[in-house]
């Protein structure tokens, strides 16, 4: 599989980029941390034609943009407490991603609340009119209900067949509205990092920023263990909750939320999220979410998760508790622990608020200038992402007087976006669509030039040799947990990751055969 794209991704690339950094190291601007926002700024500076260079010291995702709900919302929830504000931001940049940035990740959800005898009428009342709020959301962002459809109440036979594990007893229908998921969150930035370099950003992994001011910072390539200094006119701290090492004057209260994983018999073929409301609370909710893999995530917690901040947060056992307890509430035959395949845990980089409870602290995000230059994006959500890296090199610009073209991002798609008509012509399984979009003939090609590549990387996993040939050539892959846990999810359940790890590693054995 020959990489033959401008948006190809790889060990090659890497290089040439590093050395043509190294012999002209003054550059516009500097993005650190592959996130979502750090992707996304570095998409945002590159299509305005500033000379960016994004950094990430690990591998893109590697961080918090990998362990969210995979959920695209429209800020429903920030309605109830009054900001009005957020919620529209959310709904506006939801119809983006839907529309225009990135159709072939982003598709529209079922929400469902079971009306069972827990739910009174007055609190059924509640959560019909908190849907109405979200319909006129969608409405005042310009989406149209054939994207995604006003809410209603449906039936208990259509309730069922959404949910099908619901209690049948006292089930008096369901509440039913719309939002936008995401069949992949660490693959919608694996996206925006590769737009970036079609848009002429060096995009490196494995670097690291070991210090830097407004104007300058020093590399080291963890690979090598080189390092080098490059200056720029302006610098972007993108790092979420490791913000503060960066900029130690940066202070968050990082919330932590845990998801559970299923396997999707467990929910019995479920289509829609699963909304349980959490017992005493009129605002949140804990979500069964159909996903890749033929899994079912539930989530979500909402706890303080002060002290040093882990690459890998783990869910506590009151979390996996709570989730199992909540979710039980409307299942006919309870989950246990048994039933759990895998967990993850994500660190939300929240701006505090006055309130004690991080479940109210604000999701909005801030741009933040420090005393030496050095610009700081923080706070928001993955959501409201374009948004972010919009108003970051907006104020990276003021700061440093360059001269830029306007924001382009609201009308760029990302690279294999695609839809309507387009998207039904690709000769390709629909798995394959859901997570390539156009590029899907690539792989097929691939199958077809060497049929062993379209063999499963293990039993029952639905994923193939020649994807994680390309995450290698085109997808910036540079080691087997690059595929295993953020190009595809298999890491999430241990069991399938230690039968896909053979295969992770005769695919670099592989490429390297090849160069």
């Amino acid at each position: 599989m020959t990489p033959d794209s401008p948006a190809a991704l790889n060990l090659a690339r890497r290089t040439t980029e590093l050395a043509a950094l190294a012999d002209d190291p003054a550059v516009d601007l500097v993005v650190i941390g592959g996130g979502v926002t750090g992707a996304g700024v570095a998409l945002d500076a590159a299509a305005r034609g500033l000379r960016t260079v994004l950094v990430e010291r690990n591998d893109f995702a590697f961080g918090t943009s990998r362990w969210s709900s995979k959920l695209v919302h429209g800020g429903l929830r920030y309605l109830a407490s009054g900001r009005v504000g957020i919620a529209h931001e959310s709904a506006v940049e939801r119809g983006i991603l839907l529309r225009t940035t990135a159709p072939h990740l982003v598709r529209p959800l079922p929400q469902l609340v079971p009306l069972l005898p827990d739910i009174t009428r007055a609190q059924s009342s509640l959560i019909r009119a908190g849907f109405a709020a979200g319909d006129a959301l969608r409405i005042a962002a310009r989406t149209s209900a054939d994207t995604l459809p006003r809410s209603r109440r449906v039936a208990a036979a259509e309730a069922l067949r959404l949910a099908p594990t619901v209690r049948r007893a006292g089930l008096r229908g369901g509440l039913q509205a719309w939002d936008g998921q995401l069949v992949d969150d660490a693959r919608l930035v694996v996206a925006l990092a590769r737009t970036a370099a079609a848009q002429g950003a060096a995009v490196l992994t494995r670097v690291e920023a070991v210090a830097a001011t407004g104007d300058s910072v020093r590399l080291r390539d963890t690979l090598s263990g080189e390092t080098l200094e490059v200056r720029a006119r302006a610098v972007v701290n993108a790092t979420g909750v490791w913000a503060a090492e960066v900029d130690h004057s940066i202070a968050l209260r990082p919330s932590r939320g845990t998801h559970l994983v299923f396997d999707a018999a467990a929910f019995g073929g479920l289509t829609a999220a699963l909304t349980v409301p959490v017992p005493g609370s009129i605002s949140r909710f804990v979500f069964a979410l159909p996903a890749a893999h033929d899994r079912v995530y539930l989530g979500l917690t909402d706890e303080d998760a002060p002290g040093p901040i882990p690459d890998e947060p783990k869910p506590t056992e009151a979390e996996i508790d709570f989730l199992l307890a909540t979710i039980n509430t409307v299942l006919r035959e309870p989950l246990t622990r048994a039933d759990i395949r895998g967990t993850f845990a994500g660190l939300r980089p929240l701006l505090e608020t006055d309130d004690d409870s991080t479940a109210d602290i604000s999701r909005e995000h801030a741009v933040l200038t420090a005393p030496d230059g050095l610009i700081t994006v923080v706070g928001g959500k993955l959501t409201t992402y374009r948004q972010m890296a919009e108003d970051a090199v907006d104020a990276a610009l003021a700061r440093s007087r360059l001269s830029a073209a306007p924001c382009r991002t609201a009308t760029l798609p990302l690279v294999g976006a695609v839809t309507g008509a387009d998207r039904d012509r690709i000769d390709a399984p629909p798995v394959l669509i859901e997570r390539y979009g156009s590029e899907a003939t690539r792989i097929v090609a691939a199958w077809l030039a060497d049929p062993t590549l379209a063999e499963p990387v293990a039993p029952g996993i639905d994923v193939t040799a020649a994807e994680f040939d390309f995450a290698i050539t085109h997808e910036g892959a540079l080691t087997t947990d690059d595929l295993l846990d953020r190009r595809t999810r298999i890491g999430l359940v241990p069991t399938d990751r230690t039968a896909a790890t053979p295969a992770a590693e005769a695919a670099f054995t592989r490429r390297t055969a090849t160069r």
